[in-house]
């Protein structure tokens, strides 16, 4: 019925923008479809000039290599353990950090609060040195704790969960004091229900930055039993005398499932998590 009423200018003006979004999904999704199709390509057609749109010859071979020649199953576990290990506890001490900045008074609050955002700002090759030298020195060089206890501490996570915890009214923590609650009571059985979009939000902003951190498992790892997708799969793909294009790409489409995977299974957290850095105190 609202078609029926717009205007033929209203309708072009439609017409236009659906196509406009129509070829920036296109444009986003070109990546992926040329990583699909390139993981399907024997080794010629990947460095060929002009490039092959459309894979004339589809083969195996790169999966094959990769999942029947080489431990990837191995290397995917360290990727998903590390990368859950770390999510989960980001959340827990994001979390706990935000509740404290957002609703607790505490000497120096600002300043911690304040010191812990310039942190953010750091480059990550800047604090590589000193954080590698103190995993050499707790012994925690080519274990999972190396792997995954840098990335606990989590800034961006704790900021997006103080603004969060800034909209939840204190009368409803106060009453909840008022009839015997204590802290952590409290902060298990009413602020983190409320808090689940947020938590999700942070879950999967978490788990995409602990998988892409490629530098790091880089330094950390030498042994091949220990490595992580990415870093093997580089490894890997890195011949002699040339880059194998193919397997490279087979292995960056067998990375890209789980991240799939673990954003559709928190996609409805996502667009709350997006708002929550918005929302005031």
């Amino acid at each position: 019925m609202d078609n029926l009423q717009r205007t033929p200018a209203e309708r072009i003006a439609g017409g236009l923008g659906l196509l406009i979004v129509c070829l920036l999904a296109a444009v986003q999704l070109m990546p992926l479809y040329w990583m699909l199709t390139g993981s399907l390509k024997v080794l010629t057609d990947t460095i060929e000039i002009p490039p092959d749109w459309f894979p004339t010859t589809i083969t195996w071979d790169n999966y094959k290599q990769l999942l029947l020649d080489n431990p990837t199953l191995r290397w995917l576990w360290n990727s998903l353990f590390m990368a859950l290990a770390a999510t989960l506890g980001t959340l827990v001490t994001s979390s706990l950090a935000g509740y404290a900045f957002g609703k607790k008074s505490f000497p120096g609050k600002n300043l911690l609060f304040w010191t812990m955002l310039i942190t953010m700002m750091l480059p990550n090759q800047v604090m590589l040195i000193p954080l590698y030298l103190l995993i050499a020195k707790l012994g925690w060089v080519n274990t999972y704790a190396g792997l995954i206890m840098p990335f606990i501490a989590y800034p961006f996570g704790v900021f997006l969960m103080k603004q969060f915890m800034q909209s939840i009214p204190s009368e409803l923590l106060d009453a909840a004091k008022m009839d015997g609650a204590g802290e952590l009571r409290i902060f298990s059985s009413i602020v983190v229900p409320i808090a689940l979009p947020a938590i999700g939000s942070i879950g999967i902003f978490a788990f995409v930055a602990v998988w892409n951190e490629y530098l790091w498992q880089l330094v950390v790892i030498d042994r091949d039993i220990m490595l992580t997708l990415p870093v093997a799969i580089a490894k890997l793909a890195k011949g002699v005398a040339s880059l194998n294009l193919g397997l490279a790409m087979a292995g960056a489409t067998v990375a890209f499932i789980p991240m799939l995977i673990f954003f559709l299974a928190f996609q409805r957290f996502f667009i709350k998590g997006v708002m929550v850095g918005s929302l005031k105190g």
